[in-house]
């Protein structure tokens, strides 16, 4: 049985905040393949399918980052590694929020600008999975 006062949150993350984490990292890369092969072929569905995959990839990280803030201010001790997770997540959903309004333009001025974006948002949203699913839910000190 783990010892709970070292726990970095009142209670772990559940299941659900675990599933919407991880599913923000393969919208955000199907974004992000999309973004690429309209960069090489410049057919406009291409952007219309990166659009539809940002907004889902929007939609999980918010709900993970709406997770990750209720369980730091439920945190009886602040650890360092729940709010570099939840920092991570928070600029993760600003530039996806940046990435959408790129991507809301016309399909030919979405390069290359949502195109960096795209490489940028999937990093961070890969790191703040990385971080959030190894360390947050192992129960040992940060």
């Amino acid at each position: 049985m783990t010892d709970t006062t070292y726990s970095p949150y009142r209670c772990l993350p559940g299941p659900l905040h675990a599933i919407v984490l991880a599913g923000t990292v393969p919208l955000f890369l199907g974004g992000l393949f999309s973004d690429i092969a309209y960069y090489q072929t410049y057919l406009i569905q291409w952007t219309n399918f990166a659009s539809w995959l940002i907004a889902g990839g929007m939609l999980f990280c918010g709900l993970a980052l709406l997770f990750a803030l209720i369980n730091l201010l439920r945190a009886p001790r602040k650890s360092g590694r729940a709010t570099l997770y939840f920092l991570v997540l928070l600029v993760t959903w600003g530039l996806g929020w940046v990435n959408c309004f790129e991507h809301a333009k016309d399909a030919w001025a979405v390069v290359p600008s949502g195109l960096i974006l795209s490489v940028i948002v999937t990093a961070l949203s890969a790191v703040a999975a990385w971080i959030g699913l190894t360390n947050l839910r192992s129960g040992a000190p940060a």
